[in-house]
């Protein structure tokens, strides 16, 4: 009997781990929760309020000379004109990692 109750409490557990582990997947990524607090105003859906010909889309992008995350963080953290400068106070580094990879994964 008492195996049958340990054994019932660790699956509850374990269900309950992986029913957060897809809760936290369905809201979205930390990504993807950063960009939109820092980004979407100036880039909604990846396009660009200020320069529509440099969105975020692969292709201008790539045309643009962000072909990886590292290069749209040193964009992030030196921009051209027009674009807000995030720097480590602002974005620190592991958030600008996850805003880049949610970038380069996504448009």
């Amino acid at each position: 009997m008492r195996k049958c109750i340990i054994m019932t409490v660790c699956m509850l557990a374990v269900t309950g781990l992986v029913s957060s582990g897809f809760a936290a997947e369905a809201k979205g990524s930390k990504g993807e929760e950063l960009f939109k607090q820092h980004c979407a105003v100036c880039h909604p859906n990846g396009g660009n309020i200020v320069n529509p010909k440099k969105t975020l889309a692969k292709k201008d992008r790539e045309a643009n000379g962000f072909k990886t995350a590292q290069d749209v963080i040193r964009n992030m953290r030196s921009p051209g004109p027009g674009m807000t400068k995030f720097d480590e106070k602002i974005i620190p580094a592991k958030d600008a990692k996850a805003i880049a990879d949610y970038v380069i994964k996504t448009f």
